[in-house]
């Protein structure tokens, strides 16, 4: 099958929310992530070159169809055409049947940026944490730009979006790490192998409702500690620092 201009036009419109959301579906494009994907999320459609497509897995696709450079121009929203483009279904998890008691799990609180968001995820695969809980404000996983961002880490780390503040209280036998310029040092602190690690939006930190849940506040200091620095950090590097030091532990 060729790619025809409804195909196309379709690919576009899952640019928009509404439409990943009705159709239950979201867009990946390139390679490396298409191939992470195929095998762990169910695929629709695979449009690509035809040299591509016989490279990868296609035949986990539903639909496949072949595509010429400047078609999947067309289809893209990346200023780069790639070789392929695969529209794979949302997964769906049952949140009542994971593992939480002997394992580390993020937390993110109103994360705005889908680049943060997607490094965040990818960060998350790094370090071994399978779960992330969101709140309903947090930037879209489902977004392109996220989807991205993740390098292929989505096929492997599951994202939930719930009430936060309400799934921390039934789970209030864990302990709750937040960073706060008032906290205890990251690096002088005891830090246990489990628990939930919650990181707020980008420009009003952890909502103050959630602040209530976060059992241990903790510090990343700056260097020297007298000297004038930057106000913050960005909220993914923040992530990649105490995400390592909780792991470092365990070494």
């Amino acid at each position: 099958m060729l790619l025809s201009k409804n195909k196309i036009k379709y690919i576009r419109s899952l640019n928009e929310k509404k439409y990943r959301t009705e159709h239950g579906v979201f867009v990946a494009e390139g390679k490396k992530l298409v191939s992470d994907l195929l095998g762990n999320c169910r695929c629709q459609l695979l449009a690509g070159l035809p040299e591509v497509l016989q490279q990868i897995d296609s035949s986990l696709a539903e639909e496949i169809a072949e595509a010429t450079s400047e078609e999947l121009k067309k289809a893209s929203q990346l200023k780069t055409a790639p070789q392929v483009i695969g529209i794979f279904y949302q997964p769906e998890y049952d949140i009542d049947k994971i593992e939480l008691k002997d394992n580390l799990h993020l937390v993110l609180d109103g994360i705005q940026d889908p680049g943060n968001m997607g490094t965040i995820v990818r960060l998350a695969d790094w370090f071994g944490i399978g779960h992330i809980f969101c709140s309903p404000d947090t930037a879209d996983i489902f977004n392109s730009k996220t989807v991205q961002a993740t390098m292929g880490a989505i096929a492997r780390v599951k994202v939930h979006y719930l009430d936060i503040f309400d799934f921390l209280k039934k789970n209030r036998g864990l302990p709750v790490f937040g960073t706060f310029l008032e906290g205890d040092n990251i690096y002088q602190t005891e830090l246990p192998e489990s628990g939930f690690i919650v990181m707020g939006n980008e420009g009003k930190g952890i909502s103050p409702d959630i602040q209530q849940r976060v059992t241990n506040k903790l510090l990343i200091p700056n260097y020297p500690a007298d000297a004038q620095t930057s106000e913050s950090l960005n909220v993914a590097v923040a992530t990649a620092i105490v995400c390592s030091e909780f792991r470092r532990r365990k070494f």
